[in-house]
């Protein structure tokens, strides 16, 4: 998995490897390449910036408890294309939150799909059979795209507009 290169279905090559803290600078750049619409299905509302201390929070990851992958053209190792990340839940050490945010001009391409499996994959390794979520009610993509990874997944509303789902990992 760790940079290993991965076709996407149109020939696109991508590599996944584990984010790190010099990696704050492309991520900075990949979130103001967002649309408003991506940060805000991401997000639950518009973001358009991240400040330096959450940039740090989202790159400066120990790879146990917080895991993140981050995609990068196979062509353009700087250009961050999407993420994929876990935090292990303190209450329940075989669970954890999980986010997925993929780069519009590679949104519907099959990259969500690459990072969901990889990050499963990296959860099971570390001991996590189940993947939790907080989304936007109206966002079925993401619902989908867990969907591809769970041999059961549960929905439950949350409060107005948004859903949390939870997401048992096939094996």
């Amino acid at each position: 998995m760790w940079d290993e290169l991965h076709l996407l279905p149109d020939g696109t090559g991508i590599r996944v490897r584990a984010m790190n803290a010099g990696d704050q600078s492309a991520l900075l750049a990949a979130h103001r390449a967002l649309s408003e619409e991506s940060q805000r299905l991401r997000f639950l509302a518009p973001k358009p910036t991240l400040s330096r201390a959450e940039a740090r929070y989202l790159t400066d990851v120990d790879g146990v408890d917080h895991v993140a992958l981050a995609a990068f053209l196979d062509d353009e190792p700087r250009v961050i294309t999407g993420v994929a990340r876990f935090v292990r839940l303190p209450e329940d050490p075989h669970a954890a939150e999980m986010a997925i945010v993929v780069g519009d001009r590679f949104q519907r391409r099959g990259l969500g799909t690459l990072l969901a499996r990889e990050l499963a994959a990296e959860a099971r390794a570390h001991g996590i059979t189940r993947f939790k979520a907080t989304v936007l009610a109206e966002n079925e993509a993401v619902t989908k795209l867990i969907a591809v990874i769970a041999e059961r997944l549960d929905q439950v509303p949350a409060g107005p507009g948004v859903r949390e789902l939870s997401a048992e990992l096939a094996a």
